[in-house]
């Protein structure tokens, strides 16, 4: 450091003590809001602007801004290397500053000291940072057997402290399921499965949401599989619905034998829950049993279901019989009846 600069360290230093000693502010000593004199707090939302007012009056001979024991202002002349904090020229009678994009590290005392004929006086000014809640660690979307348990997680910061809660979103409704950062469930069922807001709020700003989409795996249920009656030389279709998750693939039988698309005048078309067994021109052959397979990687179910022609009798549980055998189940019914009265 050469002469130059050394003098000039020296000489700053002595306007510093200078400053502190002629404005009562001892050194590293916070001035806080809590203590004597004029004092005031101004709360602003973080990235906001924040402005400090001093009023002053022609008397007033020295002046300066401090913030804790570091000076920003004396007179006009800036000591603060911060861009952001800025000297207003509003009024005579006010010596005014303005922070820009406040952050956290703005909070705290503020003091405007001023000199009138050689009287000090402070007016101190806390600055409180209000942080919009904000969530900064959530859950990844989550695919889980049925049965499985599962833990969700949701972290949020703010000020002040954010509160949080859970909504459950799912094709049944919607509905608030608890509060907290956690969300656990056990032996979860298909019917949980959805998606899961997270909501957190501190009422500085519009809550901030964010999702966990929970999937629950389960094997093929069979919802839909009705017996149909077609006349011969009609077009016949056979129905076959599943729920499942993964999607269910399926398979057509007659007996035990497999149908395959486009083979013997049948189509098969399957469309994601459903599955349609289509016969073109129904013949008598085509008359019978079928039965609907559906699988996934957690399970496999089947249904049968029966392609009748006109005058087929069904029983309660969708099976058909052919007039033949339901004349001959007539003649037994009778004959069984006339024996017992002997």
């Amino acid at each position: 450091m050469g002469i130059t600069g050394y003098f000039e360290l020296q000489w700053k230093c002595l306007v510093v003590v200078a400053l502190r000693l002629l404005f009562l502010v001892p050194a590293g000593v916070p001035a806080r809001s809590g203590e004597s004199y004029l004092k005031d707090n101004i709360t602003v939302r973080q990235g906001d602007s924040a402005v400090l007012k001093c009023n002053v009056d022609n008397k007033v001979s020295r002046v300066a801004w401090l913030n804790r024991t570091t000076i920003l202002f004396t007179g006009n002349e800036k000591w603060s290397l911060d861009p952001r904090v800025v000297l207003l020229n509003t009024a005579v009678t006010e010596y005014s500053i303005k922070i820009i994009n406040v952050n956290l590290y703005d909070e705290g005392p503020y003091v405007c000291s001023i000199l009138t004929n050689k009287k000090p006086e402070s007016t101190k000014v806390h600055l409180i940072v209000q942080v919009p809640a904000r969530i900064v660690n959530i859950s990844a979307d989550v695919s889980v057997n049925e049965g499985s348990n599962v833990s969700l997680m949701c972290l949020a910061i703010g000020r002040p402290e954010p509160s949080i809660f859970w909504k459950f979103r799912s094709s049944k409704g919607n509905r608030i399921i608890t509060e907290g950062e956690y969300v656990e469930m056990t032996g979860i069922t298909k019917d949980m499965s959805g998606s899961y807001d997270c909501i957190t709020s501190n009422d500085i700003s519009p809550p901030d949401v964010r999702t966990v989409q929970v999937t629950v795996n389960y094997p093929p249920v069979i919802s839909r599989a009705r017996s149909t009656g077609t006349a011969v030389g009609q077009k016949g279709v056979l129905w076959c619905e599943a729920s499942a998750v993964p999607l269910a693939d399926f398979q057509w039988y007659k007996g035990e034998r497999r149908l395959f698309n486009g083979l013997n005048g049948v189509k098969i078309e399957n469309k994601g829950k459903q599955s349609m067994l289509t016969f073109f021109n129904v013949s008598e052959e085509d008359y019978g049993n079928y039965t609907c397979v559906a699988m996934n990687t957690l399970g496999i179910t089947n249904a049968s279901i029966i392609l009748y022609g006109p005058g087929a009798i069904h029983d309660v549980n969708n099976a058909a019989l052919s007039p033949t055998s339901s004349f001959l189940l007539l003649i037994l019914v009778l004959t069984l009846s006339v024996l017992s009265k002997f």
